[in-house]
């Protein structure tokens, strides 16, 4: 393609012309790439010079035209000085998506695209959605916080939602390996960013909204706003499907063209006739506007009710077969880090890891939890540093109610003293108890250390609770990124307990 080709798909142009200063020399020119970092820039890229939290990308266009870019466009004017080829925009991140959707060639065109938005559930419900539109035979790739799963590679993700042109990229490469569908994990950020302007959605899913990323959002109603954008971007007739459990949900059904409803409390298109629980799994008989289905999941609590039903209600508006919905759901065994059982039928205690890192999830998953364990629950989690610092007390307040023993630890502290965190969230903890009826808690900032202690204490028939990093296989301190994954700390811990049980 050439600049000629895509600088046309261009909205808010600032310019009289449209393409200021762009001569046939500029407009014939190839293009290689869009890049966003000037760093990564390379011979024949367009340069979209973005701002950031700190710096304005576009004091870093002289240095991506010196490593070859052949165009700038940015929300900034030009240069008096210089020579550059240059497009002054109205928004450069609105710029970034529509160049990267076009060099793409559209990808979302030729695939039917899922978002899936909220503050909890997001990565499971895409996981189902995979499983059920591969049992249809309708081939998925997957794009959020665990992976990206084009058809022909996986990836570690570094982000839930990535950038515009690597989610561009992702969907051709989806499209090049035969993949009819794709579930998307579409966070605030990637909404407020515009990572999916002009991407074609065929469904979006609303899965709740509760407190997180404060630390971004100025409030509630800024989050809440960011998430209904994706529901602005779907084409007329596409189906919204929406939680009205959820307070936020109903009121995105009254702005919606297309709503489908689902929900555990209230009347919906899509309700729940019977769920049976344990462990080990779900029973649920689902009414839906094309009949009535049979649902049986590995996924056991109420949370994963929820995220069921959010799946069986796009596959129910997308028309995909009955049959491959309940095998999809019943085929797969478990999603990384969410609600994942990491102890054996050999172990006497129950324990699992979740990706929990908010008070609204963290309540989630301990009430599940609390539901389907006849003994204690211990709970073992920490906080981020350099975020949202309002929550802490928050987490610790519920972790109180809901846990017969308390394991305060580090989460990823960042830059952030991991004893001060701790403290914050400790406070949540003293403000909701008495020393007299409160549960006991241990604060122990090493977090191996933590889990281990933690499975140390159960006693058989408990249930651990390792809350916060999820599938994560790291821990970050200072600038360091340390190898760290839950699972692999928690069945260590396990086969020592299981040991020492031979021994005695």
């Amino acid at each position: 393609m050439t600049v000629g080709d895509l600088v046309p798909r261009l909205s808010g142009v600032v310019a009289p012309a449209g393409m200021p200063g762009l001569g046939a020399d500029v407009q014939d020119r190839a293009v290689t790439a869009i890049a966003y970092d000037s760093r990564r820039a390379t011979a024949g890229a367009i340069f979209v010079a973005v701002a950031g939290q700190r710096f304005d990308g576009a004091a870093f266009a002289a240095d991506a035209v010196t490593r070859g870019a052949v165009l700038v466009v940015s929300a900034s004017p030009p240069p008096v000085e210089g020579r550059v080829a240059w497009v002054m925009v109205e928004d450069a991140r609105l710029a970034l998506a529509e160049l990267a959707v076009a060099f793409y060639h559209d990808p979302s065109h030729d695939l039917t695209v899922v978002g899936v938005t909220g503050t909890n559930g997001k990565t499971t419900t895409t996981y189902l959605l995979a499983a059920i539109f591969d049992a249809a035979g309708w081939p998925c790739g997957r794009i959020g916080s665990v992976g990206y799963d084009t058809g022909g590679t996986t990836r570690d993700a570094e982000r839930t939602t990535p950038e515009a042109p690597e989610v561009q990229a992702l969907l051709r490469e989806m499209v090049q390996h035969q993949r009819a569908t794709c579930v998307m994990e579409v966070s605030s950020h990637a909404l407020a960013m515009r990572r999916v302007d002009r991407t074609r959605f065929a469904a979006a899913v609303f899965s709740n909204l509760t407190r997180d990323h404060l630390d971004y959002h100025p409030d509630m109603g800024h989050y809440f706003g960011m998430k209904r954008r994706l529901f602005d971007m779907l084409p007329a007739g596409a189906p919204a499907i929406i939680n009205t459990d959820d307070p936020f949900g109903l009121q995105l059904v009254e702005a919606v063209g297309r709503p489908v409803t689902y929900a555990i409390d209230r009347a919906a298109d899509v309700t729940p006739e019977r769920i049976e629980s344990s462990l080990s799994g779900t029973s649920i008989d689902v009414r839906t506007p094309r009949g009535r289905l049979q649902i049986r999941s590995a996924l056991p609590g109420r949370l994963n009710v929820y995220n069921a039903l959010a799946a069986v209600s796009v596959a129910v508006a997308l028309d995909v077969p009955f049959q491959a919905i309940e095998h999809g759901v019943a085929g797969l065994e478990g999603v990384p880090g969410r609600f994942e059982m990491v102890s054996s039928p050999d172990d006497d205690v129950s324990v699992l890891v979740d990706y929990a890192h908010t008070d609204d999830a963290l309540r989630a998953v301990l009430g599940a939890v609390r539901e389907l364990c006849d003994g204690r629950i211990i709970s073992v989690f920490g906080c981020g540093g350099d975020r949202d610092t309002a929550k802490r007390p928050l987490m610790g307040a519920v972790a109180a109610r809901l846990s017969d023993l308390v394991v305060v630890t580090s989460d990823n502290p960042r830059s952030e003293d991991p004893d001060h965190i701790i403290d914050e969230i400790r406070r949540g903890i003293d403000s909701s108890t008495t020393t007299a009826t409160g549960p006991p808690y241990l604060a122990i900032a090493d977090r191996g250390t933590a889990i281990e202690r933690a499975i140390g204490e159960a006693e058989p028939g408990d249930a651990v609770v390792i809350a916060g990093k999820g599938h994560e296989t790291y821990q970050v301190v200072g600038d360091t990124r340390r190898p760290f994954d839950d699972r692999l700390v928690a069945r260590a811990a396990l086969a020592r307990r299981r040991a020492r049980s031979c021994v005695s």
